[in-house]
């Protein structure tokens, strides 16, 4: 056996111009399939870690996954917002612990900010039930005297390069929402008070302030626009009622999960206004549901590049018996038999589709270090440059297999041609 692959790989080696374009074909076809695979299991990994202890979240009556999207991952925005007077009504249920109300709508350099409440440091969790950290400062006090302070996540830190004590102005609105430049609340600027230590979910990708805040920062606007010839100045803002009215949707948690059923009836049948109380994990399985055939389609074009490189494979193999005729006719002369011959073959695709598979693990690993940092700043989805998990060896697996019997299947027409065909000269 050993004779075999050091016999088949110099013969390979011979023949390396023309097999290392195979190789490369199978690499990148394996790479293909393995990043994909490692692309959906962590988005879903992304997308399950970034909310959890959280049992319900209640909003204005929308579809589930919209109210999902837009209160946890900051996609898209709400149609109506909910009155926080009926949100409190609705929620008083003895078996909810706590809720914390979240208000979204503005935005500061394209990257969403949040009013909310200082429970929400308290409460949030995220991956497995952990909570928020501070890696510098503090949060925001939620006081009138620290109205205008602002809690950041690590990625707004890091790609804008702010720190405690930075000055930030927030702009009304979201990016890609409504024509021309976003109006800027520039009369009140905020204070960066604390930088998040790093969650790898939406939070890192937050600006995080009080409600009173935003209250503050919209006394002189209506309609979405500031009232022409009235300004209200930021340190007049903290002599109104800058108690919210309203909010955007709010996070709730319950001292039992077996009251979770009675607590969204409740919620959904409260009659002053209409509102929807959705299970984070149902919606996130509609969620995949609805994007299950794009995850179809991205495998299957993976698998069809594979094909195509064995099949490059077959070609060149099929292509080289032609030229290795007399070669093969020579081995035969010397008393190879056929298992001989077909042994020979087989141990030739082995370094083949070996050389091929382990070169597209490493071009999956390379592709997956380099996009990485790249897609968590962008769409928040933490890839995991790790070694191939049990779904992604079968996909290997799979590969090598078809690689080799790729690589053996001419052999059988070389094992049957006649001796005299190999060494009689071409007319």
């Amino acid at each position: 056996m050993t004779a075999w692959l050091r016999m088949a790989a110099a013969s390979a080696w011979a023949r390396r111009g023309t097999l290392v374009w195979v190789i490369v074909a199978i690499a990148i076809a394996t790479a293909l399939l393995l990043a994909i695979e490692r692309l959906r299991h962590d988005v879903r990994a992304s997308f399950l870690q970034a909310v959890s202890g959280t049992d319900l979240i209640v909003g204005a009556r929308t579809g589930p996954v919209q109210l999902l999207l837009y209160s946890v991952f900051r996609v898209g925005g709400a149609s109506n917002e909910v009155r926080l007077e009926a949100l409190d009504e609705a929620l008083q249920h003895r078996a909810v612990a706590w809720w914390v109300p979240l208000a979204l709508g503005d935005s500061h350099r394209g990257y969403p900010v949040l009013g909310t409440t200082t429970g929400y440091f308290e409460h949030f969790r995220y991956g497995d039930r952990q909570p928020l950290a501070l890696a510098q400062g503090r949060p925001f006090a939620g006081t009138l005297d620290g109205l205008y302070e602002a809690t950041i996540g690590a990625d707004v830190a890091a790609r804008l390069g702010y720190a405690p004590g930075q000055k930030i102005v927030l702009a009304h609105g979201l990016p890609g929402q409504g024509s021309g430049p976003m109006a800027e609340h520039a009369d009140k600027p905020f204070t960066v008070v604390g930088v998040l230590a790093r969650t790898g979910t939406p939070v890192d990708r937050t600006v995080h302030v009080s409600l009173e805040a935003i209250t503050a920062i919209h006394l002189d606007w209506m309609g979405g626009a500031p009232v022409p010839g009235f300004a209200i100045p930021a340190e007049a803002a903290r002599k109104f009622d800058l108690a919210p009215k309203t909010v955007t949707a709010a996070l709730v948690g319950l001292k039992s999960r077996s009251a979770v059923f009675m607590v969204q009836r409740q919620v959904q049948a409260y009659e002053g206004e209409p509102l929807m109380a959705v299970l984070p994990g149902v919606a996130l399985d509609e969620l995949w549901q609805a994007i299950a055939i794009v995850e179809q389609a991205l495998l299957a074009v993976s698998a069809l590049v594979a094909l195509a490189g064995i099949a490059g494979l077959v070609a060149v193999v099929q292509a080289g018996l032609a030229e290795r005729r007399r070669e093969l006719a020579v081995l035969r002369a010397i008393g190879a038999g056929r298992r001989v011959m077909l042994g020979l073959l087989a141990a030739e695709g082995l370094w083949i589709a070996s050389a091929g598979v382990a070169a597209g693990v490493l071009l999956a690993l390379l592709a997956q270090t380099a996009a990485g940092p790249w897609l968590h700043a962008n769409y928040g989805i933490a890839l995991v440059g790790a070694a191939p998990w049990s779904g992604q060896a079968l996909l290997l697996l799979a590969v090598w297999v078809a690689a080799m019997l790729a690589a053996i299947a001419p052999g059988w027409r070389a094992c049957r041609m006649a001796l005299a065909d190999g060494l009689a000269p071409r007319a």
